[in-house]
């Protein structure tokens, strides 16, 4: 390894690929604000009330006040004259947005969880939590708000452990003081008051624990300090001979334990009040794992499918494209590097298309800013101009080392809507735009309806569709109807099922036979949806392994084409418990054949129609509880839960999602605009003949009688 790639290699420690996750009006875009400002990137402080951030920059972010899609920038942090760059992600906390989620997940090492600590631990909190393990990345919690009236860092505390506890969730720090009183944090590694003052609390200072806070601050560092002891070993040797446990210790095995995923460590403050950010920063640089502590990543060769461990000393260019922003005549694609060294107008591999495909520049990025790199090496995040027929998932790679990663797996749309072009002229441009977005957002659908000539859009809810048609209407001018929303409906078996498909065709001159024998068993909220099994053993036997993959793709993509009522099927288990042929020189195509005729003759067994259904979230004050209840009944929602959250009521419920439409709009309506809500897919459910005729009527209605635009 030559003495430059030592030297890119050794930079590497201080690199930080960070994501700040949470629910939606947690705080993320306010925290990455004030890390701008202090890393000196932006001269002021953004603030999402005025619509000036520099993250959200969309004009649709800007007037909701929300963050619609994931925005990248890259500053430098000092820590104790140690430079360290950071590439930071700020993700969106609306559950239509998931997507955004997904993908950031997929690329980082770190993430910072914000909580409220008035409302504590919400739906899309749970949910990105869940996100983030899936994808083995470390994280820290940040309780924030606690200038709030409400607020309790204890009780929000709690509710993290009780929720998650899969790893120790240890504070490194507590507030001094609650709401109004809130004055400054305490660090409990350093046992010092940390003050944040200045026109923007630019200025931290450290000070003794006050008097009256002393005896608690004791406390909490014991309690740190008992909780890293059960999963440090060094900490325990430490505090069993009863020696004092320094800070350069303590830093040290917290790293070990964030790294290792066995620790959360928690942090506190109030963001839009510049209490406790910059403590966030420290901390990315003490306990993050940098990309040298995730030096290989798996992979395989496309074509032989053999696995590959990519290494970060590896010389062979390797690259994940996480993000496409759609242009007319180039696209922004954002990529993590994993290996290698990259250059602007170098040819590298689509691993997906096998194409050749050229890196015109390399871009650092700044949420809607670029700069200019000549050279970018692995363990970095940046931006790419060049690639055609790039989209995200690809790997990019060296030409002579073709290399496919795990690429990123997106939730199903759940919800439709009809467009069509008010003039018949612009349907080309219609169908221009949507290719754009399509290429943006791996969660966004369109299809034509061959029917009626109408475009149908599916998405992830009603707030993703409505974005999506505002930036047809506005960002392209394209004037259009539009439809109302409508749910996408499943279906499942109504009972096991059994069947032998058959297949006996003269092809040519060969004639093909092939049989398949395969039981179906509908499973409620099976995870996947669908699962498929071979239980045919071809070991020893002259049963070909291309029959089974050919059978089991088949059986797959059969079962989500669509059932008796042409949807798309889920929740069942499909065994493949026999293939077999009277030539063995049949075809995979024929065993494919008999596949699919097992399929349509389980369908004569009977199908049931499911529809989705979500999980609400409500909090509001107790006098408006019984009327949002009593509202939610009379849309078949099932009330699991209503409790207190401080001074609130909170009302957790499942509902069909085709009664939710509007109830963004209802809600503040009944509540005074008092109440806030978040909702998630959580599943499917039988619906009745009665429902789902009410419902198709109403969709009838709406589609040829009210149009928008």
């Amino acid at each position: 390894m030559s003495e430059k790639e030592n030297k890119n290699l050794s930079a590497l420690a201080s690199v930080r690929n960070v994501g700040i996750i949470a629910h939606i009006d947690a705080g993320k875009t306010t925290l990455t604000e004030h890390f701008l400002f202090y890393t000196g990137k932006n001269y002021k402080v953004g603030e999402v009330d005025s619509g000036n951030t520099v993250m959200d920059y969309l004009e649709e972010e800007r007037k909701r006040g929300i963050t619609i899609v994931s925005a990248a920038a890259t500053f430098e942090w000092n820590l104790k004259n140690s430079r360290h760059m950071m590439h930071l992600i700020d993700t969106p906390g609306h559950i239509d947005f998931t997507a955004e989620v997904e993908r950031s997940l997929r690329v980082i090492d770190g993430a910072i969880v914000i909580f409220s600590a008035v409302e504590g631990v919400q739906a899309q909190s749970e949910k990105v939590w869940v996100q983030s393990d899936s994808y083995n990345v470390s994280k820290m919690a940040f309780i924030n708000k606690l200038d709030r009236s409400g607020a309790s860092f204890t009780r929000v505390l709690e509710e993290i452990r009780m929720k998650f506890p899969s790893a120790a969730v240890v504070p490194l720090q507590i507030p001094d003081g609650h709401e109004s009183e809130l004055k400054s944090v305490i660090d409990l590694v350093t046992m010092k008051s940390l003050y944040f003052e200045g026109e923007n609390g630019e200025k931290v200072s450290q000070r003794e624990i006050p008097a009256n806070f002393a005896e608690k601050a004791t406390a909490a560092r014991k309690d740190m300090l008992d909780r890293l002891a059960n999963i440090s070993e060094a900490i325990l040797e430490l505090c069993l001979e009863e020696k004092e446990v320094g800070e350069d210790i303590l830093r040290e095995e917290i790293r070990k334990l964030v790294i290792g995923r066995k620790l959360v460590p928690v942090f506190c403050g109030a963001a839009k009040k510049n209490i406790g950010v910059q403590p966030i920063l420290d901390a990315i640089a003490y306990y993050f794992p940098s990309p040298l502590d995730m030096r290989t990543i798996t992979g395989h060769n496309p074509k032989t499918q053999e696995e590959i461990t990519v290494s970060i000393e590896d010389k062979a260019f390797c690259g994940l494209v996480f993000k496409v922003v759609a242009g007319d005549s180039a696209d922004l694609i954002y990529m993590r590097t994993y290996s290698g060294l990259i250059h602007p107008n170098e040819a590298v591999l689509n691993s997906r298309t096998g194409e050749k495909v050229r890196i015109k520049r390399l871009l650092r990025l700044y949420a809607s800013n670029v700069e200019s790199e000549e050279e970018v090496g692995p363990g970095d995040i940046i931006g790419v101009i060049g690639p055609s027929n790039t989209f995200t998932g690809d790997t990019l790679c060296a030409v002579n080392r073709p290399v496919a990663l795990e690429s990123i797996h997106f939730p199903e749309p759940i919800m439709s809507l009809a467009i069509e072009p008010k003039s018949s002229k612009d349907k080309d441009r219609l169908e221009t735009c949507l290719g754009l977005l399509v290429r943006e957002d791996p969660t966004f659908y369109f299809k034509k309806n061959e029917s009626t000539g109408q475009v149908i859009l599916s998405g992830m809810g009603e707030l993703h569709l409505e974005i999506k048609t505002n930036r047809i209407l506005k960002d392209y001018n394209l004037q259009a109807r539009i439809g109302l929303p409508q749910v996408a409906f499943r279906e499942t078996f109504r009972s096991p099922a059994e069947t032998t498909g058959t297949f006996n065709r003269m092809m040519g001159e060969q004639f093909y036979s092939a049989n398949a024998r395969i039981s179906f068993e509908p499973v409620p909220k099976l995870p996947g949806g669908i699962e498929v099994i071979s239980e045919v053993k071809t070991k020893g036997t002259n049963i070909p392994e291309d029959w089974i993959s050919s059978a089991k793709e088949t059986l797959l993509n059969g079962l989500k084409t669509g059932g008796n009522w042409g949807y798309p099927l889920i929740y069942i288990r499909a065994k493949i418990l026999d293939v077999s042929s009277a030539d063995s020189k049949t075809a995979a195509g024929a065993i494919s054949a008999a596949v699919l005729d097992a399929i349509q003759k389980a369908f004569s067994s009977g199908t049931i129609i499911l529809e989705p259904i979500v999980r609400i979230d409500i909090v509001c004050p107790e006098n408006f509880i019984g009327e949002i209840s009593g509202y939610l009944q009379s849309k078949r929602a099932v009330i699991n839960h209503i409790g207190s959250i401080s001074n609130m009521k909170q009302l957790i419920c499942e509902v069909p999602l085709s009664e939710m439409f509007g109830f963004s709009k209802s809600l503040p309506k009944i509540s005074s605009g008092r109440a806030a809500f978040s909702m998630e897919p959580c599943g499917y459910q039988e619906i009745s003949s009665a429902d789902l005729e009410r419902i198709s009527q109403r969709n009838i209605d709406l589609s040829t009688s009210k149009y928008s635009h």
